[in-house]
């Protein structure tokens, strides 16, 4: 009989959590978390980005990543089931994430609307490990790491990322300002929010907090 209760036990812990790892979430957005992951993974140069479109996908942005998409169906969704199980076909030599997995599972779920802005702003967030390193690792590290640092940088550490500040460059770029190359590379500019708080991180002599 004790064996039979903890078996119970043991299958019902195994269904919770394999039913609230998939529970619908309001807070995630395409443009904060989903469509990093795809600018980060995806769509680097000789990948699915809209000058190389391997496999006829351009994944820097909605409409090309919808072209994969069936909304609420994430298992008849060509993006979402090239990404799981334990061999997955995408991305070429490393896995994504399981929150990454999860989030575009959930987001497909949810509808696979354009959204953005699900949270309000915190204006007051800008640290640097709290809030500055999570944009870099989100957006830029696909193309800016210690193996392949695109334009010499490697935004991977804190020393590295203050390294882009030099001549204004990382606000230049943030911004799409006239004269930097504008990242995120093959998208639009991060969200308002995100850029006003670099920017304060930087005015404020970008702390190592």
């Amino acid at each position: 009989m004790k064996i039979k209760i903890l078996l119970l036990s043991a299958i019902i812990a195994m269904l919770y959590t394999t039913c609230t790892s998939d529970a619908y979430n309001p807070d995630i957005c395409f443009q904060e978390n989903v469509l990093p992951i795809f600018v980060t993974k995806c769509s680097m140069t000789d990948c699915h980005n809209s000058t190389d479109h391997k496999g006829g996908y351009d994944l820097s942005n909605y409409d090309g990543i919808m072209q994969g998409v069936k909304a609420k169906h994430p298992l008849e969704s060509a993006v979402y089931n090239t990404i799981r199980g334990n061999n997955p076909s995408m991305p070429r030599g490393q896995k994504l994430e399981q929150k990454d997995i999860t989030y575009i599972k959930i987001w497909i779920k949810m509808g696979a609307q354009n959204s953005s802005n699900c949270k309000s702003c915190d204006t007051t967030a800008f640290t640097f490990n709290g809030r500055i390193k999570p944009l870099m690792d989100n957006w830029c590290i696909g193309c800016h790491n210690a193996t392949s640092a695109g334009g010499g940088y490697n935004l991977t550490d804190y020393n590295g990322v203050v390294s882009a500040i030099t001549n204004s460059r990382l606000l230049g770029v943030l911004n799409h300002l006239s004269g930097y190359s504008p990242m995120p590379k093959n998208t639009n500019k991060l969200a308002y929010c995100d850029i006003n708080a670099v920017t304060k991180w930087v005015n404020a002599g970008y702390p190592n907090n």
